[in-house]
């Protein structure tokens, strides 16, 4: 076999694995429900984001949604909040996230570049 035989056989090989470790029947990500950011920091190595919903439900899919859009370098700090319930000094957190972008963003975040990480507040809703 010459070489580029063999360099086209491993191509052929390596796309095959790579199409039968894909998964054709993954769900797809969930729709956002409706959100509105009320603040987002535009420059520095940690940025903060945060997001009023109206209500607790898909809170996951809102943060999947508000982190895909950031693409700056940086850390990124995402407040989820219930746009009722919460006072002028307190917020009523629904969940926190974390997005790193770059270099900058690991550094200020803890996480791997292009990691997340989320945590919802257990027992937290929003008032009716």
């Amino acid at each position: 076999m010459n070489r580029t035989a063999a360099i086209t056989a491993a191509a052929l090989a390596l796309a095959a694995m790579l199409t039968a470790c894909s998964s054709s029947d993954s769900k797809p990500a969930a729709k956002a429900p409706a959100y509105k950011i009320t603040h987002q920091d535009e420059s520095g190595n940690q940025r903060t984001v945060t997001v009023e919903v109206t209500s607790a439900k898909q809170i996951r899919a809102v943060f999947d949604d508000v982190a895909a859009k950031l693409t700056d370098p940086a850390g990124y700090f995402v407040e989820i909040n219930c746009s009722t319930g919460g006072t002028a000094k307190v917020d009523n957190r629904l969940a926190n996230g974390r997005k790193a972008v770059g270099n900058i963003g690991a550094a200020s975040t803890g996480l791997g570049d292009g990691k997340t990480d989320y945590q919802a507040q257990q027992g937290h809703s929003c008032p009716a």
